[in-house]
């Protein structure tokens, strides 16, 4: 492989987000028409924090 091959191949490895803090990974409930998630009340506060304190 070139050179510019493997530099791709390296960057790809890296994973890009974090998953375990995604909104759907702790998800309490699913609407039932809609099939979306529903976190649960921590979940939603702790977002809420993280939004407060993270603006620009």
């Amino acid at each position: 492989m070139t050179k510019r091959k493997n530099k791709a191949r390296r960057i790809r490895d890296v994973p890009i987000e974090e998953h375990s803090t995604a909104a759907w990974a702790n998800i309490e409930r699913e609407k039932p028409g809609s099939k979306v998630t529903v976190p649960s009340a921590e979940d939603m506060e702790l977002a809420r924090d993280w939004v407060n304190e993270n603006r620009k």
